[in-house]
């Protein structure tokens, strides 16, 4: 038998342990309790011990309201189920197992012309994400984000190519079985600017996010996004600390999205107060800048999300382009296009085209 544990701290639930004996060692599985109820923790205590159940018994063919709730738990969960070794859990499906087995699939049945496009796509997806990152992580907000930021760079007529390719790679995965349902589904193919998902966020509201960022390096990550206006994560990877220029009072951006022309391959960005701030109250003892995030996927979509509503702003749909934008239109007011072409990293055109937003502070003076 199985017992549920509430883990309380300070008078208040924190979680929810489910402990078990098996004769020979103590298991003991813990339960957020932010993220699960007491009615799910009872539920998963009542499903380790059916699974404890049928392996005494040599059970291979779990009752079906107990296998209907495997197949659609959580991956987290399942995860904590295989680590205890109740469950054996498929062998996780990356972006690169996902865009490689599909290619060699296409190769057989589509002209070169057809698989470079599909390997253009492939390229571009790998501009925001890893190819180690599993697919099942990829939510659809993500891929809009992506979306977004693809338009600072790429003509209208190939961000169109480039989803439409995407959406095919991930219906494929879907027919695989690899996914049960695809993240690009609902995603709008058009390349054009959404106007809808365009929001200012003020000063004030960047300092009640820097408030609500539960690290140090959160708050550089949302710095270097709204006061350096850095795409993310492509230029926050790889910014390191020996790109600071303490003594000029500027930094080294690394530019992925632009290398392909010389002279866009890196810029150089003023140390505004605001950010050189943040940076000074950082470990500078590592390589990179935001060290603990190398090796990662860079999902940082949804915990930004808790951190805004958390803040009190609330969502924001595409916030790291959203947070890049309002840069642009600061730094175009107070210091001119051709600086804001400089720091923020594009040309011109592309800031009247795709970053100039229209504030109420634009009509004060009518």
């Amino acid at each position: 038998m199985a017992t549920l544990i509430v883990e309380r701290r300070a008078g208040k639930i924190a979680g929810y342990n489910v402990q078990w004996y098996d004769g020979k060692k103590r298991f003991t599985i813990h339960l957020g309790g932010k993220r699960y109820s007491k009615k799910t923790a009872e539920r998963f205590k009542r499903i380790i011990e059916a699974l404890l159940y049928y392996r005494r018994n040599g059970i291979s063919i779990p009752d079906k309201s107990d296998e209907h709730w495997l197949t659609n738990a959580p991956v987290e969960l399942k995860a904590k189920l295989a680590k205890a070794g109740l469950i054996v859990v498929d062998e996780a499906k990356t972006c690169q197992m996902l865009w490689d087995t599909f290619l060699k699939f296409k190769a057989m049945e589509v002209k070169p012309n057809t698989l470079k496009s599909y390997q253009d796509s492939m390229t571009r997806f790998y501009e925001m994400f890893q190819p180690s990152e599993s697919i099942t992580s990829i939510t659809p907000e993500q891929l809009l984000e992506w979306k977004a930021s693809m338009q600072d760079d790429y003509a209208e007529s190939s961000i169109i190519t480039y989803m439409s390719k995407l959406k095919s790679v991930f219906r494929w995965a879907v027919d695989q079985d690899w996914l049960t349902k695809s993240p690009a589904r609902n995603l709008p193919r058009s390349g054009s600017r959404n106007r809808e998902h365009d929001r200012f966020i003020t000063m004030e509201e960047y300092r009640n996010l820097l408030d609500a960022c539960p690290t140090q390096e959160w708050r550089v990550i949302v710095a270097l996004a709204r006061i350096g206006g850095l795409r993310c994560p492509s230029e926050l990877r790889q910014l390191r600390w020996k790109d600071v220029d303490w003594e000029q009072n500027r930094f080294l951006v690394h530019s992925p999205k632009t290398e392909r022309s010389e002279k866009h391959s890196y810029r150089l960005v003023p140390l505004f107060d605001e950010l050189r701030e943040e940076l000074d109250k950082s470990d500078k003892t590592t390589e990179f800048v935001l060290q603990s995030y190398q090796g990662t996927n860079w999902s940082l979509y949804e915990p930004f999300q808790e951190i805004a509503e958390r803040s009190g702003v609330g969502r924001i749909i595409c916030p790291f382009r959203n947070m890049r934008r309002s840069r642009s239109n600061e730094v175009a007011d107070r210091w001119g296009a051709r600086k804001e072409s400089l720091w923020i990293g594009h040309s011109e055109d592309v800031m009247e085209k795709h970053y100039r937003m229209h504030l109420d502070d634009d009509f004060s003076t009518c």
